[in-house]
């Protein structure tokens, strides 16, 4: 068990088995149905100063899960932030309760309705906030963020491009979710693929890197660009160069901002009430990538990175 240096491997991780005990004053015990594997946890892996505390070596990893309540409180589904672990000790307090449509998944409650769609809500509505006939690119598109954020942008009446990393993902993209164009980037540069959709209005970045540059090759005058993460980097032992073209952020008058989604709580209640009623009304698809068993969480883990999900990735616990 170590810290990982480039992209992770197994001998990373070790599973190990704990002793829980009766839950205290103002905690629940909770059995996790579903953890979440998201990009962000590779960055938790290092010692480097961030956002957010770095994961402790020899402690379980924790991060979104959804998970019925057993004991210290009224049962039911809530949301907690103790994945990687079957069943947790957590404050009631720092829990959600999950009130879903009638035949959806509890995993809905980690992708769609849950962080990552938050995440896409909060990028385009108070980020880089997208008007009626823009034009809106989003990199990563048949992910669990860029599939919601794309059709986020739809409903508001925008034009729609995507990328993503293989053929079938992209015909889920522009056949599926409803894109008005998608391609893969593995294609060609990125910059001549993105370049017949010109002007865009509004970039969702969650890749970084060739994507970024592109991105700002192909923007219109007082674009916005909101940089949600930058996956295509998280494995990378040196600094990854910026974008070539940064002064095209100056002649074009661009906006780039970044963000995390822990800082928009205020916004939380609005996005379940109304992504909940597109889902129930089936107006807002989703896809997940469901692993079996904590034992196979390393590897979804290191299949997010590789881009072989499709939607959220998820283990079944």
């Amino acid at each position: 068990m170590q810290r990982p240096v480039g992209e992770a491997k197994p001998s990373d991780f070790e599973i190990a088995e704990r002793e829980l005990g009766e839950p205290g004053e103002g905690q629940l015990l909770v059995r996790n149905r579903f953890m979440s594997v998201d990009p962000y946890m590779r960055g938790r892996m290092s010692d480097a100063k961030s956002y957010a505390a770095p994961y402790e070596l020899g402690k379980a990893m924790y991060g979104g899960a959804v998970g019925e309540v057993v004991e210290g409180g009224e049962p039911g589904l809530v949301v907690n932030g103790a994945g990687w672990r079957e069943a947790a000790l957590v404050g009631a307090a720092h829990v959600r309760r999950v009130d879903l449509p009638d035949g959806v998944s509890p995993s809905a409650a980690l992708g769609a309705l849950g962080m990552p769609g938050l995440t896409a809500w909060v990028g385009l509505t108070d980020i880089a906030p997208v008007a009626e006939g823009e034009t809106v690119f989003v990199s990563a598109a048949a992910g669990a963020v860029g599939s919601v954020a794309g059709q986020l942008a739809r409903a508001r009446g925008c034009r729609v491009i995507g990328s993503a990393g293989a053929p079938e993902k992209v015909a889920y993209v522009r056949d599926v979710l409803g894109f008005d164009a998608a391609f893969d980037y593995h294609d060609g540069p990125v910059s001549q693929l993105l370049q017949p959709h010109a002007p865009v209005d509004v970039y969702f970045d969650n890749v970084g890197g060739e994507h970024l540059e592109a991105a700002i090759g192909a923007m219109a005058d007082f674009g916005r660009v909101a940089a949600c993460g930058a996956i295509a980097s998280y494995n990378d032992t040196d600094p990854s160069p910026g974008p070539r073209n940064m002064f095209q952020v100056v002649t074009k008058r661009i906006t780039i901002r970044g963000f995390i989604v822990m800082d928009h709580g205020d916004v939380a209640g609005e996005f379940y009430r109304t992504a909940g009623g597109w889902l129930a009304e089936g107006r807002l698809g989703y896809r997940e990538t469901v692993v079996e068993g904590l034992d196979g969480a390393v590897d979804a883990f290191l299949d997010l990175h590789r881009g072989t999900n499709v939607g959220k990735m998820l283990v079944r616990l």
